[in-house]
């Protein structure tokens, strides 16, 4: 991988459920054409993809914007929903908010923020309620 410094954005779609995805899915054939190895790529790919469908199923969407270095791949994805008002029970795996409409699509189990932090190297986590959540995640290459 070059020296040089790879920076993508895109859009996530609020309620889209079909497009939920295409961000992590982008990122993940970006680093698979750079030579990252397949278990750095698949650690962001899973992280990045539990961030992204929180940003569609809890907030109004958002945006994820990756800085890919020779060193780490930084996922950042904000979105403009309600906040998180606990965080320590967020983290609990299986704790959910989500729908019942959204748990019948097969979302919504609980396991998004657990798994972020599963697969990353280094998680944080800046919410505000009544504004949104920014998520950053990195992973070391």
């Amino acid at each position: 991988m070059s020296e040089e410094i790879i920076r993508l954005h895109y859009d996530i779609n609020d309620e889209d459920f079909s497009a939920a995805g295409e961000a992590s899915s982008g990122v993940k054939k970006t680093l698979s054409a750079l030579g990252v190895s397949p278990e750095t790529v698949k650690k962001v790919a899973i992280a990045m993809y539990e961030a992204e469908i929180n940003a569609v199923i809890h907030a109004d969407g958002g945006e994820a914007d990756i800085e890919i270095t020779p060193e780490e791949i930084k996922v950042v994805i904000s979105d403009r929903g309600p906040g998180i008002p606990d965080m320590e029970k967020a983290m609990e795996p299986g704790y959910s908010t989500a729908t019942e409409t959204v748990r019948e699509l097969g979302f919504g189990a609980g396991m998004g923020l657990p798994n972020m932090k599963r697969y990353t190297d280094e998680m944080y986590i800046d919410t505000k309620l009544g504004e949104g959540t920014t998520v950053t995640l990195i992973v070391k290459i």
